[in-house]
């Protein structure tokens, strides 16, 4: 499945309980002096409740001309985006620089909690000068549309034969041939070249935006917005993953002595890393459409969605209406008819635009559109279920304070859908009518759960490593001549990958994925990776689901559903522990659900990899 972007987060990308001087280093003498000189003209509550109103008067024209800019990519969409984005983190600036009059200020736990969200885990910080601002902006909406509007042309077929990340990325997903997968891979990721010294540049000004508000760099304060110091959510992040690692391994070591009789030993050596390109996905982070390579039990209980959805005609409006129909299942209202009006549901023909499919809240009330080339293939149903996901956390909220419209961590608004997507089971699929029962069996089971995993838990290391590399780009420990060398010594480490030709520092390769272009942080997708188990798990409690956990869909269950909106409706009123808590009874992220998910494949993994030199 693609990544999928809620643009709330990237506007309030939010959330700490510290203060800016316990999360980074400490504010600057000039900054020190502003905020102790400067006396408040009205109460912290008053300052909260303007700058609720601030943003919301000011939310719907940014999000107009972001919308305007994707869904029609062109010079004059761009400056207007660009010029939107200026007038917002001046706005911004202002607010902020405010905000610190308050920062020792006596608070109510709400409004301290408004303020936090306020001032921490922001994901772009507002440089001090006018001509900093903007040139942040050019570059961050010239970055998005080189990746946007990126085509690779054969040299020597010139413009004839260019060819657009979607159809470069069909050519990963079906082509089995060796060579046409390098040339599909390479020339992607040739398009990120021609940003790299923008990136370069994007980076030294968000980083000064940063300091200028306290934090050492722009990674600190991505990291401040999880309601825990810096350093303990980064060891808590780790800790996940040393859960669901040794699950990785075992996947990673079945995958790769199967391509390796694929392709020859000669080019997947069975104790060396994978090829990137060999993976069925741009950026491997997602491998299901290799599954036909590694099927445990051919033909075995095969779901095939794309083909039930070709044969029942089922096109973009018909694939929303079914997923639209699994949250009113649950008892969730049904979507506004604006959102029929104003979404981008397929690709228009007639211009260029973002195909990267994204959840938005126009106006953080009832607008709420989708922006995605739907196609009838498993992989965009599965999508839609997810965008949908965001959309209906948007309608929980909409009656809050605009600085509590947010998820209680940014990975809970990405886990929702995915919570949603896990409950595509057969059952829910015969359901609704969309493919016929399927006679349960082992062998049935295996295949299934190899699919999901090849998606779910080939995921994991891919969605940890991105803010890896990016927190050491922003902190400085990673220097722009060893962007792309430790670029891939992390994907190396993480992943077991390797890149299929040589590369070298022309090269951006971290810049090929949409999320560096677009600055768009990437933890929350681990996260929610995590979260999404744990969610469906007690959700199928709620349900009264009795049996594997792997079985369980929440379809048509008001109990799931109520428990499901009572979360979702605190948005980020509360530290994301306590919603948490009360919706699971925990207040920590624990991966064991993962592991209890896919016990069976686990276990078959462990047999067929007797003997293996797993590893890498």
């Amino acid at each position: 499945m693609k990544n999928k972007i809620n643009l709330r987060n990237i506007l309030f990308s939010s959330i700490a309980l510290c203060c800016l001087g316990a999360c980074s280093k400490a504010p600057s003498n000039s900054d020190q002096a502003t905020a102790t000189t400067t006396k408040p003209t009205k109460s912290v509550d008053e300052f909260i409740a303007d700058a609720n109103k601030t943003y919301l008067d000011n939310y719907y024209e940014y999000n107009a001309a972001q919308w305007v800019y994707v869904t029609y990519l062109n010079d004059d969409s761009a400056m207007l985006a660009t010029k939107a984005n200026e007038k917002w983190m001046a706005m911004e600036k202002e607010l902020l620089s405010e905000a610190r009059v308050y920062k020792d200020a006596p608070m109510s736990a709400e409004t301290k909690k408004a303020y936090i969200n306020m001032t921490q885990g922001k994901t772009l910080l507002p440089p001090d000068t006018p001509e900093a601002r903007a040139e942040l902006a050019r570059i961050g909406t010239h970055m998005e549309g080189v990746y946007g509007a990126g085509k690779y042309c054969k040299p020597e077929s010139g413009t004839e034969n260019c060819r657009d990340l979607n159809q470069l990325s069909d050519v990963l997903a079906k082509s089995r041939d060796y060579n046409e997968l390098v040339d599909a891979w390479t020339g992607w990721h040739g398009i990120a070249r021609a940003y790299r010294g923008d990136y370069q540049r994007y980076v030294e000004i968000a980083n000064s935006g940063a300091r200028a508000y306290g934090f050492s760099d722009l990674g600190a304060s991505w990291k401040s917005g999880y309601d825990m110091p810096a350093n303990e959510f980064e060891a808590d992040v780790e800790r996940l993953w040393q859960q669901v690692e040794p699950l990785y391994k075992a996947l990673h070591c079945k995958v790769r002595t199967d391509l390796s009789k694929q392709y020859g030993a000669d080019k997947v050596p069975l104790d060396k890393p994978i090829p990137a390109h060999l993976l069925g996905n741009m950026w491997s982070q997602q491998w299901d459409s290799i599954y036909d390579l590694v099927e445990p039990y051919p033909g075995v209980g095969d779901l095939d969605i794309t083909a039930a959805l070709v044969k029942q005609n089922k096109d973009a409006i018909a694939i929303t209406k079914i997923a639209e129909n699994f949250f009113t299942s649950l008892g969730l209202r049904s979507l506004p008819d604006s959102f029929w009006k104003n979404s981008m549901l397929t690709k228009p023909r007639d211009r260029e635009v973002v195909c990267h499919a994204s959840a938005w809240t126009m106006d953080a009330k009832e607008d709420v559109r989708i922006k995605q080339c739907v196609e009838p293939t498993d992989e965009e149903f599965e999508t839609m279920h997810h965008e949908l996901g965001h959309i209906y956390y948007d309608l929980a909220y909409n009656d809050k304070p605009m600085l509590f419209q947010n998820g209680a961590n940014d990975g809970f608004h990405e886990a929702i859908g995915d919570t949603i997507v896990l409950s595509i089971t057969p059952g829910y699929l015969n359901a609704i009518g969309l493919i016929e029962s399927t006679e349960s069996s082992e062998q049935t089971v295996i295949n299934q759960q190899m699919k999901l995993a090849l998606g779910k838990i080939a995921f994991l290391p891919f969605g940890k490593l991105i803010d890896q590399w990016r927190w050491k780009v922003f902190s400085g420990e990673i220097k722009p001549e060893d962007y792309n060398k430790t670029w891939w010594e992390l994907r190396t480490k993480y992943q077991g990958i390797s890149a299929p030709v040589e590369r070298t520092e022309q090269d951006f390769d971290a810049g090929a994925k949409y999320h560096i272009a677009a600055n768009v942080p990437y933890t929350r997708y681990f996260i929610a990776h995590i979260l999404q188990f744990q969610f469906h798990k007690a959700l199928c409690d709620a349900a009264g689901f009795k049996g594997p956990l792997h079985e369980c869909s929440i379809y048509n269950s008001k109990e799931a559903g109520a428990k499901l909106q009572t979360m979702l409706a605190a948005g980020a009123s509360k530290p994301w522990q306590d919603v948490l808590e009360e919706a699971i009874g925990t207040r920590q992220m624990d991966a064991s659900a993962i592991i209890d998910y896919f016990a069976p494949l686990m276990q078959w993994l462990e047999k067929e990899n007797q003997g293996q030199a797993c590893g890498w």
